[in-house]
């Protein structure tokens, strides 16, 4: 499946979009009523902030969004899921965006904080395991992926590769990725002490384009040529699958998450027009079309 290819904003280009947006709202009208409007209109601003997986997707929606709606203006920044939420608790951001689910002490910082917080699944992602593609190895089980990921494997010739050494990129803890890869793929064993932490997904596929023997995790949407995607095994090397949309939509590819958007009650009439943007079926196309996996 084709999928757009996406530009990361930095935040000095969200902060353009935004001031494009605003700028856009104004237009020549004369009469009074409709310089009210737009003005009501341009009032109209959304931020969004958290999750680097769900980055691109909230990009392509916003864009799209205010397309449609001349007055809106949405200011989207990465930073990763817990970035996001601390936002929310703080109240610097209308939106986050995460990549699982509340943990509980962030429920009892954020119920602290009295914030009711409204959960929205937005869509699916498939998790992609990724090489450098000078690497000869095409498939690894769960178990040697979590052999490498907490240490116990360091040489990719332990798992049919060149006799190298395993360099293992992984996103920060701040990362709903890194909790999610933490559970699901390590079996809820730490990381190994030597793991690099990386700020933002796209610096692990820079960093595995560059290093042959590198190893990194990353949302499907971010698969560039520059990598090669690993086939996963979950039921001890039986089966293989290729991370996918269609393969994580049905189910048969093992590293699949949700997505979602949190957002306090107290600015539902806010936000709750581009939420339901992204869930109506124009919005779930670009899902599709941004390489994750829409509702239905």
């Amino acid at each position: 499946m084709k999928k757009t290819k996406v530009k990361i904003f930095s935040l000095q280009a969200a902060g353009l979009l935004l001031i494009t947006a605003l700028l856009g709202a104004c237009g020549s009208g004369d009469t009074t009523k409709e310089n009210t409007e737009a003005g009501k209109s341009a009032a109209t601003t959304v931020t969004i902030k958290g999750s680097d997986t769900v980055l691109p997707l909230a990009q392509q929606e916003a864009e799209k969004y205010m397309q449609k709606n001349a007055g809106a203006a949405i200011t989207v920044v990465g930073g990763g899921t817990g970035v996001g939420i601390s936002a929310m608790q703080e109240g610097t951001t209308d939106l986050a965006m995460a990549s699982r689910a509340l943990k509980t002490e962030e429920k009892l910082k954020l119920r602290g904080a009295q914030k009711d917080v409204k959960e929205v699944l937005i869509a699916y992602d498939a998790l992609s395991v990724v090489v450098h593609p000078s690497n000869k190895v095409s498939q690894l089980t769960r178990e040697q992926l979590e052999g490498i990921f907490t240490g116990k494997i360091a040489n990719w010739q332990a798992v049919g590769g060149n006799n190298e050494k395993i360099v293992a990129y992984s996103r920060e803890t701040s990362s709903g990725t890194y909790e999610f890869f933490k559970e699901h793929v390590l079996d809820k064993k730490n990381y190994a002490s030597g793991i690099l932490m990386m700020p933002a997904t796209g610096s692990i596929v820079q960093s595995v384009s560059q290093t042959p023997g590198a190893i990194g995790y990353i949302g499907l949407a971010y698969e560039t040529k520059e990598v090669k995607a690993l086939s996963v095994s979950y039921d001890q090397g039986k089966t293989f699958v290729a991370p996918g949309v269609e393969a994580a939509k049905n189910k048969t590819y093992p590293i699949s998450r949700p997505l979602y958007f949190f957002y306090d009650a107290a600015v539902d009439g806010k936000v709750k027009p581009f939420v339901d943007f992204v869930l109506s079926a124009e919005g779930q196309k670009i899902v599709q079309e941004t390489g994750y996996v829409p509702l239905s």
